[in-house]
Parts: structure tokens; sequence; C-alpha cells
């Protein structure tokens, strides 16, 4: 084992702005990415949805 220890360094405050900056950037690119999953399967559970009422239908008769 090392006993050898080299601190971090700090960063500087542009450095934590911009960190700060692409952090907000790729939060607000995962919230389009979830809500554009969550449209597709909506779209999708409604087009099922008509499919079986439809099904259901033809059934029926």
């Amino acid at each position: 084992m090392s006993d050898s220890y080299t601190p971090r360094e700090k960063p500087t405050p542009e450095q934590r702005k911009a960190r700060e900056a692409e952090r907000r950037r790729d939060a607000e690119q995962a919230m389009r990415d979830h809500q554009l999953a969550q449209e597709a399967f909506q779209k999708n559970r409604e087009r099922l949805k008509a499919e079986r009422l439809a099904r259901e239908a033809a059934d029926q008769k």
C-alpha cells in the first residue's frame, strides 16, 4: 500500500461554472429523452388498446 497522498486540486470558479453548465445540459437532455420515451409509450399503448377493442368488437358479432 502506498503512503503517498496527492490531494486533488480545487476547481477554479470558471471550472465549477463550466461543470455546472454541462450537468444542467445533460439533465435537460435526459428530461427530453424521458419525455420522448413517455410519449412513444403512450402512443403505442393507445394503438394497442384500439386494436384490442376492435378485436373484441369483432368477436362480439
